[in-house]
């Protein structure tokens, strides 16, 4: 990569035009994306016109905002928090809403670096969802307040790691991160000490997945680089602009396995997942070949994206770029933001989305089968959307029901002076909503014309309505939740239970009707979604419903009507 210049950052002021600020002109790029435009047209224009599917507005008792704490100094984690999950922790068949928060930063940062997180203005909150749909502060009765002054929060992963029916949290930032264990009772207990899962560095997106389908949910965690605040710069000149990336050391991921004790085991080494290092951001999970076991997909800033390929041993052999996964269509490295790991054309294969910084087009890999992906922006129409924003938090989820799964970016430019550096970009950005259109991506009304610096998005059926929903963070902002209006389509919610497979059955294959979700509660940026899968059902009242679950049991239930929440149990015998 260049390390003076990158898509989105500043090192010197210079022309934009010239390739400095926000890197390379592409006229071919360009002229490629515009191609389609006329074709589009009429088709995106009826899009628009097609009333919005979301309510978009502040939800009684959601109390937060994102405090990151921007300073002249420039310090970069000032501009990357914070995280989102959707989840059930009390399991009353409501989800609740956890919202990472960043902390307090002041210029200079002396040592010991504070935070001040003991500030409940800096805490994360934990909101829980009450039957009339509005929201109550549980943080400190539920004992998630105070992070620890010595950390600065980033995102969040769900998980029931010890499978006994509660979610646990596991939650990233710099300096130091958090397990905290479900106790069941309305109340969490930080066990990140007994368990050995601190990390430490600069963790960014976490995610629970099963990687030896032994029943026990391990850990993954993506790391940004090797920084801190005393060895933190700004670059830009006179702009005084966030660095990018390439201007500090790269560093490894982390894996931990889960030993089923309460504890994990660092096996980042010998796993080979420390024999390369990088720029991580987001991370996702799915079994993109078919072999049974669960792979990893890493978005990295400013550098080749990582694929990470299970070799069903307990070892990963990072296969990106043998496997077209790794770089733009035109062979450059991408900014790699939040990424979604899901099937976006219904052929049966994980596909690839990674949302990027501006003067680059979010990264589509279609997953060809056999092993091998190719970059499909142009033809899905997603290159004609991006270019120009910075997309983060990502999601593929059916939010008309249509049986093919949209496209949800929450976008907002990594610099909050970038107008001052290049007039043609904006700090605040609108929300990207797309629908897909049999493979092919068209832009549709996200229910708000706000203009925000977005970064985490989560994902799940917060009304019990059958219609997906999401909730964005804000830097320096409140929330958005985007509630669905709904329609007459029909729907299908599967909540998984194992029993020789972990107790959620994350990593199972489940095909509806023709559609395929990879179970999962990871993906996006810093967030974590719901973890029951959703599918669109369109005018079908029955659906056929497949299940490939992480122990190799395969199970079929036929004829199932439509419209209601299904719990399927694993079979206890294959």
């Amino acid at each position: 990569m260049q390390s003076t210049a990158r898509a989105g950052y500043a090192r010197q002021p210079m022309d934009p035009g010239n390739n400095v600020l926000f890197g390379r002109r592409n006229p071919g790029l360009l002229k490629k994306c515009l191609l389609p435009l006329a074709a589009a047209a009429l088709a995106i224009s009826a899009v628009l016109a097609a009333p919005p599917l979301f309510r978009v507005g502040p939800q009684k008792g959601l109390d937060f905002v994102l405090r990151n704490s921007p300073t002249p100094a420039k310090y970069l984690i000032e501009t990357m928090p914070g995280g989102v999950a959707l989840l059930d922790y009390n399991q009353d068949g409501l989800l609740d809403i956890f919202l990472v928060n960043g902390g307090g930063i002041t210029d200079p940062m002396k040592l010991p670096e504070n935070f001040q997180r003991h500030d409940p203005r800096y805490w994360n909150r934990l909101f829980r969802q009450n039957r009339d749909g509005s929201f109550t502060d549980v943080t400190e009765a539920s004992g998630l307040a105070n992070a620890g002054d010595g950390n600065y929060g980033m995102g969040v992963a769900v998980g029931d790691y010890d499978n006994d029916g509660y979610p646990d949290l596991y939650v990233t930032g710099y300096g130091k991160n958090i397990l905290y264990h479900n106790n069941g009772d309305g109340t969490f207990t930080d066990v990140t000490a007994k368990a050995g899962v601190a990390a430490g560095g600069w963790s960014v997106s976490a995610g629970f997945f099963d990687y030896d389908n032994d029943g026990k949910l391990d850990l993954f965690v993506t790391r940004y680089m090797d920084w801190d605040t005393q060895h933190s710069k700004d670059c830009g000149g006179d702009f005084h602009t966030y660095c990018p990336p390439g201007e500090f050391p790269r560093t490894t991921s982390i894996l931990y396995h889960n030993r089923g004790d309460g504890t994990f085991e660092d096996v980042s080494e010998k796993s080979g997942i420390a024999s390369k290092k990088g720029h991580g951001l987001g991370v996702a999970f799915a079994d993109y070949d078919g072999d049974g076991f669960t792979d990893i997909y890493v978005a990295n800033d400013g550098m080749q994206q990582y694929l990470w390929h299970n070799n069903g041993n307990g070892t990963f052999s990072e296969v990106g770029l043998q496997a077209g996964a790794a770089l733009s269509a035109d062979g450059g490295p991408l900014s790699g933001m939040g990424v979604v790991f899901q099937d976006y054309d219904n052929d049966g294969l994980p596909d690839v989305i990674v949302t990027t910084l501006p003067r680059q087009t979010y990264g589509v890999f279609h997953n060809d089968g056999n092993g091998v992906f190719s970059e499909q922006g142009l033809q899905t129409g997603v290159a004609m959307m991006s270019g120009m924003t910075a997309g983060w938090g990502v999601g593929l989820e059916d939010f008309n029901n249509d049986g093919w799964k949209d496209l949800f970016v929450t976008q907002g430019h990594v610099l909050d002076n970038v107008e001052k550096i290049d007039p043609s970009l904006h700090h605040l950005e609108p929300t990207l909503l797309a629908m897909n259109h049999d493979g092919r991506f068209q832009s549709a009304d996200p229910g708000t014309a706000a203009l925000v610096s977005g970064r985490g998005a989560a994902f799940g059926d917060i009304n019990n309505d059958g219609w997906m929903d999401a909730v964005t963070s804000v830097i320096g902002g409140k929330p958005q939740v985007f509630l669905n209006h709904g329609g007459s389509n029909h729907w299908l919610t599967i909540n998984l239970r194992g029993r020789r497979s972990n107790r959620d059955g994350l990593g199972a294959r489940v095909q509806v009707n023709g559609q395929v979700r990879f179970a999962t509660t990871a993906g996006s940026y810093e967030s974590a979604n719901d973890k029951r899968l959703h599918f669109g059902l369109g005018e079908a009242k029955t659906a056929n419903v497949e299940i490939l679950w992480p122990s190799g049991a395969r199970q079929t239930l036929n004829k199932v009507p439509a419209d209601q929440f299904l719990e399927v149990r694993e079979p206890e015998r294959p």
